[in-house]
Order: structure tokens, then sequence, then C-alpha cells
């Protein structure tokens, strides 16, 4: 799971709620990816030419109203944090993330890429797409933390015996290792410490089930690589919809 639009979301809500100033929001998303550029815009959506740094987009985006930023991690056949039209839909869906920003007369999905140039630039282009009005369904946080414990507590019963976690090379548990003690917060200034606990949970809980993949299947029988399968979706649900509940919980204005 890609989180790159975390970060934009965390620390644009936390400016647009007064916790932190305009250039530490920016240096905050850019120290996670790089640079950030608003790309090509479609006309009359927003008054930027293409590649405008995150910066100027911000400032120009506040003049026209932005007070919210919402988190989608949507999944073909989960459309998670979505609210259409179609081609919003298919390309944060193909990307796995998005965000939505909320404008004063009308609503924008932004879907970022990586944006290379050479051998050592790399930073995030967002493409700019017309969103639907309305708000999508988000999780309550504490609906969201039950939710997450109990599901990996089902998940954990299901792949007794089946899971082949112990046989993952030394670099997974490595990384989870490091993970766990990064001690980098996923959210900003001002957000509850619940909505902090929720996004450090689901993010390592992210980053399970993205390393258990690649070793799907490993001296396993059919019935159990399916199992294996189904709970890992499950969990990666409940994930999703966890980290979308713990960007959402901060007071806006």
């Amino acid at each position: 799971m890609h989180l790159t639009s975390a970060p934009l979301v965390a620390w644009g809500n936390a400016w647009l709620s007064g916790h932190v100033g305009l250039d530490d929001a920016v240096d905050a998303v850019e120290r996670r990816g790089g640079p950030n550029l608003i790309g090509t815009v479609p006309p009359g959506d927003l008054p930027f030419d293409s590649g405008v740094p995150l910066r100027a987009a911000l400032v120009r985006l506040r003049g026209l109203g932005l007070s919210a930023f919402r988190l989608a991690l949507p999944t073909w056949g989960d459309p998670c944090g979505l609210i259409g039209p179609a081609e919003l839909n298919r390309a944060a869906i193909e990307a796995q993330e998005g965000v939505l920003v909320q404008l004063a007369e009308r609503q924008v999905g932004l879907v970022p890429s990586p944006d290379r140039r050479g051998s050592s630039y790399v930073g995030v282009s967002w493409a700019p797409y017309p969103a639907n009005d309305g708000i999508p369904q988000v999780p309550d946080l504490s609906d969201a933390e039950r939710r997450l414990k109990l599901t990996l507590v089902r998940v954990a019963e299901q792949l007794q015996g089946v899971d082949d976690v112990a046989s993952f090379s030394p670099s997974v548990h490595r990384a989870l290792g490091d993970l766990g003690d990064s001690g980098t917060p996923l959210l900003a200034h001002g957000y509850p410490p619940r909505a902090h606990r929720v996004a450090a949970q689901a993010e390592r809980l992210a980053k399970v089930v993205a390393l258990a993949e690649p070793g799907s299947g490993r001296g396993m029988h059919a019935h159990q690589i399916d199992l294996r399968a189904q709970a890992l979706r499950e969990l990666d649900g409940v994930v999703r919809r966890a980290l979308i509940a713990a960007h959402a919980a901060i007071e806006l204005p």
C-alpha cells in the first residue's frame, strides 16, 4: 500500500486547522516524497498551469475556499474514500490512493505518481480530476480501531498453521522491525492521540500485508492459499479504512 497521499492530507489539514504554518506543512510533505508539483489541470477545474509547486498551489487553493483534505485508499472492487466520477475513480484505483480537496464551490481529486528526472531528482506529480460533490463515508475512528483489533485477532486465528511468515527472509523481518522503531509519526500536529495510535498500528499492518504477498503459496496446498489470500484481503480492507478514519480525525474550521 502506497502512502504518498497521506502526508498531504495530514499536514494539509494541520495547516488548515492552524496547528502548523504553511512552510512547515510543505516541508513535512516534501521530506516524505521530494518536491511536489500539481500537474496538468483540465480546463475550468483549477486556475493552474502545469507543474505548480506545492506551496504556491496551496495558497491558490486557499483562495478558492479550501477547507479540507480527505484521504482515499481504493482498490479494484472497493473504491474506499472515493465518490466519483468514473475517471477520477479509475485513476485513483490504479494508483491505489488519492486525495479529495474540498473547495468552496467544487471538489477536486488529486492522484499522485512518481516524478523522476535524470538520475537524482525524485518527487511527486499530482494529476487533478473533477470530483463529484459530497463527502465520502468515513469510518468513525473508535469503530475503525475496534474493527482493526477484531480483524487482526480473527485473521491470526484463520492463519494458524497456514501462514508462512516464519519462512520470510531476514530482510522482511528487519523491515518490520525498522518500521516499528522508526519513531516518525504518520500524522501531523493537531491530531488526537487515538488517531496517532490507530494510524501507527494500521501503517504497520499495511506493511505486513504488503510483505506477505510475495510469500503466498510457498509450501501450501490450494485451500491454504485461498484462505491466506482471503485473510490478507480482509486485513487490508480494515487497514485502509483505519488509515482513512485516522486522517479524518482532526477538527477543521
